[in-house]
């Protein structure tokens, strides 16, 4: 008896309709993938002059898919209660994904992370049989501070790598989400280029700062200020980073379907 096929969420072979945007529209662009609603209105003003962008096709990840969800300490699980409490381990669970969370403490584009290097270094060891459906980019705050120079670059060569490592993945990119407040310029400027690079790109880019998913209203139960917390989520607030993903996800996924009326004679 053969085994079940896996879903088909391969992105379609045809072309995607090119759209001339500027960059202080493209916010929630990204790569266009077999599913999504409507656009999300994630995104954060880009400080590039990138002005051509894909519009992402409809996200739509069933139960079963196979992801990866690949980031810094925050997609580690970082002062949760335990790792695997993190937003990372919660969204497989909650959307039933066959997933591999690979998250390295201290790791960004430029900043080489505890004994695992830059993103483009891990991405670099990933697996090739992995063969993931879907592929989820989180961070990094990591790298704010870094000089800025070469930054876009590092983005470049890391995302470049994926792309070939695997060709047939979606891709959607998480911004970094604030560890203090008010909002590091640094850390502002990290999600510019990337929302810039994500669009150029025709990605799917969340951006927590653009939503504003931490705020003075609920810094406090959402981060771990302690010197064991030392500014990530707390166990609460993964749980709520993870539920804000799957809406932005949500937003991503294809609407239903509408009949049109025949009309009347």
């Amino acid at each position: 008896m053969s085994p079940p096929e896996r879903p088909d969420l391969r992105r379609p072979r045809g072309g995607i309709v090119a759209l001339a945007l500027t960059v202080a529209l493209i916010c929630g662009l990204a790569l266009w993938h077999p599913w999504a609603r409507t656009p999300p209105t994630s995104s954060a003003s880009a400080g590039g002059t990138d002005a051509a962008a894909s519009a992402p096709a409809p996200l739509a990840v069933p139960s079963g898919a196979r992801v990866l969800i690949f980031g810094d300490s925050w997609t580690y699980g970082s002062a949760a209660s335990d790792p695997t409490l993190g937003y990372a381990y919660i969204i497989a669970r909650d959307l039933e994904w066959d997933a591999t969370v690979d998250g390295v403490r201290g790791s960004g584009y430029l900043q080489r992370g505890l004994g695992g290097g830059t993103f483009a270094e891990r991405i670099a060891g990933l697996d090739p049989a992995l063969d993931p459906d879907l592929v989820i980019v989180e961070g990094s705050i990591n790298d704010r501070r870094l000089p800025s120079t070469g930054y876009r670059a590092a983005v470049t060569t890391a995302w470049d790598a994926l792309e070939v490592l695997y060709p047939e993945a979606s891709i959607v990119i998480l911004g970094p989400a604030p560890q203090v407040l008010p909002v590091e310029p640094a850390t502002a400027r990290i999600d510019g280029d990337l929302a810039a690079l994500a669009a150029a790109r025709g990605w799917w880019y969340v951006s927590p700062l653009a939503e504003d998913w931490i705020h003075t209203g609920n810094y406090a139960s959402m981060i771990d200020t302690s010197a064991i917390g030392n500014n990530h989520p707390s166990t609460e607030g993964h749980a709520a980073l993870a539920h804000l993903l799957e809406d932005a996800l949500a937003a991503m996924s294809p609407s239903s379907e509408v009949i049109a009326e025949a009309p009347l004679d």
